[in-house]
């Protein structure tokens, strides 16, 4: 996870802007189930009314509210409300407060003034509109009662209703009476005295004249409307999150190809031999792929689901302690089944990776060598090869797929059995009268959203262990170190040592080897003459020409181009002066002329036409029916292997460099084309340092220089004829070559 964090550094700024779209998402997805709440307890059950405080009531149901109130009670709702007679409003005002209350022609009312202190006084006014409307109903238990206070009350009250003969005597007398039914309502939860407090304030508003079925309507209308609204807002926020998180993924995708190209292109040698081809072109692909796809998950899931979890338990707490065990029961079981699946899955998913690599480079080796494996007969044992990597791939991958497949059902079952623990104790708690139907709905909403926002990371982390391990492999590259570094600054060029290439006491051995592969290796290479190098399959030839253009760092001695220490030039100035040939022709997608042109992109029609005469190769381009404008292929597998040597060869030559190194480029050429090449090479370039790596005698026959190479040390140096007086390595592979009258003939 914090490998994935690490790549999104640069896109802070819009990230801090999905975060702030997820918490609104989340805010109005919590929001929902305090609706559902109050439109099943307060629209459906309270009729829409939402506290126990009404906003208006007839002045004589006042003195009935006051008589069950205390000192402090009483103090407080008589300041809270404003009494309203005809006289104490202006004539626009009462007829105001009588097309709203009718019955206020008949008898005065108290409207309430003070509605920022409701929830002070649904506290204060609860019980006692409990009370007034407990004692007016007629129940076989307030007959009882009535029969009792028959002896205390004036004979005038003793057919009326009970709540009449309880406001006709003194508080101290009926308190022994009352305290049954106030403590009663005392084991009643605050919202349950509150919701049955509202039927009474139902019954005030009829009897002021208010339509109350009316003020049902649009008590639930207008919640739904809000549920509508946060419902709209919710939707436009995850839409925006998805644009912004598929921007954000598309973008990262984007720049971590880039950084890892940059990266590779800046490899030495080195850093080549660490990391396969295959191993690099999987991490440029599939494993970016795969931190892309699972970036947008990351964004619209994993930030999401702490930030709706967070909220749920937060409105849980506010709207039922008792229960919350059955939710921190459920993230546990969650937390261990996901631990115990992590723990089985992690190390096998960076097996995947390996597994994508190994079964890649099986199948390019294959794809490549078809030619080779097709000559030796040899397809089945290579299909077998492919076979294995194939199963060994997909093995792994069933056993990651069945591990997570284990996880949708347990999690199922979880929240099901969830559900019915709280349906279960939720009841009982209804029954107690300690819950509201709406609540328990409320809880059950919230519980789900929690145990929901848990199974999203869940469900995400099937792609995040593979995402993270990918992350790994890339930073893995991106934060290697290069092995070849350009200096601070640059030193410039000696004039008077133009073109010179010298090596002093040079040795080089591969990293993490221990015997050197060159040793003491000591000479000048110098303008307009050819420097040649010759020496048995691994005596170090081509590694030694590796060094000049720094594909290697040398581990002892240095080596000069121009005077100045390779190690003392930046990679482009040292390489600008360098004309480089591989062994191997390597061409790139284009056409003939931009072939040629890759190394001097200016280089005019005449430049090209030059150095592919030089290179022996315009008379088959000019064969070809769009001769510069031919088509190459990638790879070059369009051309043969000596016309992709030519081409290799014309475009080091357009370049115009003061080095030339030819690698053993001359070997797939024949013999006359061979002689052609290098007898142009001798009159069209003039004052050019040449070091040519060559096997054949022929090639280096006229050299001015010779230098034979034996396990990695110089054992001859010198001209042909020089070299076959004093230099038994050297005769001896002239003689592997050539036959003693061919030799006193050259």
């Amino acid at each position: 996870m914090f490998k994935l964090l690490k790549l999104l550094r640069s896109s802070w700024a819009i990230m801090l802007v999905v975060i702030a779209l997820l918490g609104l998402q989340a805010y109005c997805d919590l929001s929902l189930p305090t609706y559902t709440s109050k439109i099943v307890d307060v629209g459906i059950q309270g009729g829409g009314i939402e506290n126990a405080v009404p906003e208006a009531m007839l002045e004589s149901h006042m003195k009935v509210y006051q008589y069950f109130l205390d000192e402090n009670g009483q103090k407080d709702v008589m300041d809270s409300y404003t009494l309203v007679t005809k006289d104490s409003v202006s004539d626009t005002e009462y007829k105001d407060y009588l097309k709203k209350y009718p019955e206020l022609s008949n008898e005065n009312i108290y409207v309430l003034n003070d509605k920022e202190n409701i929830e002070h006084l649904n506290n204060i006014l609860a019980d006692s509109m409990l009370l007034a409307g407990t004692l007016s109903q007629e129940t076989e238990k307030s007959e009882l009662i009535k029969e009792q206070l028959k002896n205390v009350v004036p004979d005038e009250l003793k057919d009326g209703t009970l709540l009449q003969m309880i406001l006709s005597l003194p508080k101290e007398q009926t308190a022994q009476i009352l305290e049954p039914i106030k403590t009663s309502f005392a084991a009643l939860s605050d919202s349950m005295r509150v919701q049955a407090a509202t039927k009474v304030v139902k019954e005030e508003y009829k009897a002021l004249g208010i339509d109350t079925d009316k003020l049902q309507t649009q008590y639930i209308l207008f919640a739904g409307l809000k549920m509508l609204g946060f419902a709209l807002i919710a939707m436009i926020a995850t839409v925006l999150v998805g644009f912004f998180s598929a921007r954000i993924a598309a973008g990262l995708g984007m720049e971590l190809r880039g950084k890892v190209f940059r990266k590779v292109v800046g490899f030495s040698n080195s850093e080549f031999d660490h990391f396969s081809t295959a191993s690099l072109i999987t991490r440029s692909t599939n494993d970016i792929q795969q931190i892309q796809m699972m970036l947008v998950f990351l964004i619209r899931i994993v930030f999401y689901s702490p930030i709706l979890a967070i909220g749920g338990v937060i409105k849980v707490l506010n709207t039922n302690v008792s229960m919350t065990w059955i939710i921190a029961l459920a993230v546990l079981i969650i937390i261990m089944v996901v631990g115990v699946l992590f723990a089985v899955a992690m190390p096998k998913f960076k097996a995947i990776q390996k597994l994508v690599d190994r079964l890649n480079l099986v199948t390019r080796e294959i794809l490549t060598g078809l030619p080779v494996i097709r000559a030796f007969h040899k397809e089945r044992t290579e299909e077998k090869r492919f076979d294995i990597a194939n199963k060994d791939l997909t093995a792994t991958n069933l056993f990651v797929n069945r591990s997570m497949a284990f996880m949708m059902p347990v999690m199922m079952f979880v929240m099901n059995g969830v559900s019915v623990l709280i349906l279960w104790s939720g009841a009982h708690g209804i029954s107690d009268g300690n819950m509201q139907v709406g609540d328990l709905m409320a809880f059950l909403q919230y519980t789900m959203q929690i145990i929901f926002s848990f199974l999203m990371f869940t469900m995400i982390s099937i792609m995040l262990p593979r995402a993270t391990v990918a992350a790994g492999r890339i930073l893995e590259v991106l934060e290697s170190e290069v092995t070849i570094h350009d200096p601070a600054s640059s030193k410039a060029y000696k004039a008077d040592k133009k073109g010179y290439v010298e090596f002093n006491s040079v040795c080089f051995k591969y990293p993490g080897a221990e015997d050197n592969v060159l040793e003491d290796i000591s000479f000048t290479a110098e303008p307009g003459k050819t420097t040649a190098f010759i020496g048995s399959t691994g005596s170090g030839k081509s590694t030694l020409v590796h060094l000049i253009p720094r594909f290697y760092d040398v581990t002892g001695g240095n080596i000069l181009v121009d005077g100045v220490d390779v190690r003392d030039l930046t990679q482009h100035d040292l390489r600008e002066k360098i004309g480089f040939v591989p062994q191997k022709g390597v061409l790139f997608t284009g056409t003939i002329e931009s072939n040629i042109k890759y190394g001097k992109q200016d280089a005019g029609e005449e430049e090209i036409k030059k150095a592919a005469r030089i290179a022996q190769a315009i008379d088959f381009i000019e064969e070809k029916p769009d001769k510069y404008e031919t088509a190459i292929s990638q790879g070059g597998n369009n051309v043969s292997g000596g016309q992709k040597q030519r081409l290799s060869i014309a475009r080091a030559i357009a370049k115009d460099p003061d080095v030339f190194i030819f690698d053993d480029s001359f070997s797939a050429l024949d013999y006359k084309t061979d002689v052609a090449l290098r007898k142009a090479l001798n009159e069209e370039i003039k004052n050019k340092t040449i070091l040519i790596v060559a096997q054949r005698i022929s090639t280096i026959l006229h050299a001015d220089q010779i230098i034979v190479l034996d396990e990695g040390k110089i054992v001859g140096k010198g001209t042909h004829q020089e070299l076959l007086r004093n230099c038994e390595v050297y005769n001896q592979i002239a003689l592997s070559q050539l036959s003693k009258e061919e030799l006193a003939y050259e």
